[in-house]
């Protein structure tokens, strides 16, 4: 017979991915630096190009287990892109049958989307080919106060480099704006005012939040992206977009709510990824998303498990441009 201690265990693990509050999300003590020993995964990187390689990290003491793909995006037969499920029934497939179908070598979750929904609905920005799929968030509601929002987004141009920026959308023109609004909990900013905005012209882009990474400083902009009020800042398993100093795109996934892998709160998720050099960062999707693909193989343990989420969109390094994307 099943303890009714495992049925406690399963609901405490399905409510923290469906992001509610609980005590097994609850914020932990952080490290302010993490000394993560990366290394070259030797047999991940069979068969990949030297300008994308994959590099695995663990922490016993933690505990913690993480990879990072980089991808350096000047090499003309490299292109990353934003993919969208084109399942018919509910518009999500797993990160592996992005993978599968599309033949990228490296393949990460990407944004935000409503679980409770079917067909889901995304997040936040989504823009794929230069089309806006999905506009930024405007707006959200904390305690009866609504705040005017512009969230971080990664995004690539049509030369194929990495921008960042935090990100609204007006009358189908995407804005990138240089701080984000001065909110705090309780204290909406003032309205946005557009002259001080800049159009960002990409052709794929992906927006979740918050930034992680700014300017090569961690500045965590939790209260700003008015992300205060959920479970997000958190301890979770993570996936994580950046660029470095010279433009390289780096793709970051850690694994947690697992005995070998606690996951990680937002501060050391930054901490990590300005340890291996990225300038901007952005959070992405995490929870039971986080999942990382390389040649068409599942790298990391989703929330402890061989199994993966279906989610709605990737972001997907292709070796080799097809014909088709280029």
């Amino acid at each position: 017979m099943i303890s009714q201690r495992f049925y406690l265990v399963v609901l405490l693990l399905l409510a923290c991915s469906a992001g509610a509050v609980c005590v097994g999300c609850s914020p932990r003590p952080w490290q302010a630096e993490i000394d993560m020993p990366w290394v070259l995964d030797e047999a991940l990187n069979q068969g990949l190009p030297e300008t994308v390689r994959v590099f695995s990290g663990s922490d016993d003491s933690l505990p913690l287990r993480a990879w990072y793909v980089r991808v350096e995006e000047q090499d003309p037969d490299i292109i990353t892109r934003v993919l969208v499920s084109d399942d018919e029934t509910d518009i999500r497939e797993t990160v592996a049958s992005f993978a599968r179908d599309t033949g990228a070598c490296v393949v990460v979750n990407g944004g935000y989307f409503r679980m409770d929904l079917d067909p889901t609905r995304h997040v936040g920005l989504l823009v794929e080919d230069g089309e806006i799929l999905n506009p930024a968030t405007r707006s959200v509601r904390r305690d009866e106060q609504s705040f005017e929002i512009a969230r971080a987004a990664i995004g690539f141009t049509d030369e194929d480099a990495v921008a960042f920026g935090w990100i609204t959308t007006l009358d189908d023109i995407l804005y990138a704006w240089p701080e984000p609004p001065s909110h705090h909990p309780g204290e909406p900013a003032e309205p946005l005012d557009y002259s001080a905005a800049e159009v960002w012209e990409v052709r794929d882009a992906i927006g979740a939040g918050p930034a992680l990474v700014v300017g090569g400083q961690i500045r965590v902009t939790v209260d700003e992206e008015v992300f205060f009020g959920t479970t997000i800042p958190d301890v979770h398993p993570r996936t994580a977009a950046a660029r470095t100093a010279d433009g390289a795109l780096i793709l970051m996934v850690i694994d947690g709510r697992q005995p070998g892998s606690r996951g990680v709160n937002l501060e050391e998720l930054a901490a990590l990824l300005r340890g291996v050099g990225a300038v901007d960062a952005v959070n992405l999707d995490g929870g039971g998303s986080s999942t990382l693909v390389v040649s068409g193989s599942l790298v990391n343990r989703p929330v402890g498990v061989a199994l993966q989420r279906e989610v709605m969109s990737a972001i997907a390094t292709f070796c080799g441009v097809p014909e088709e994307i280029r």
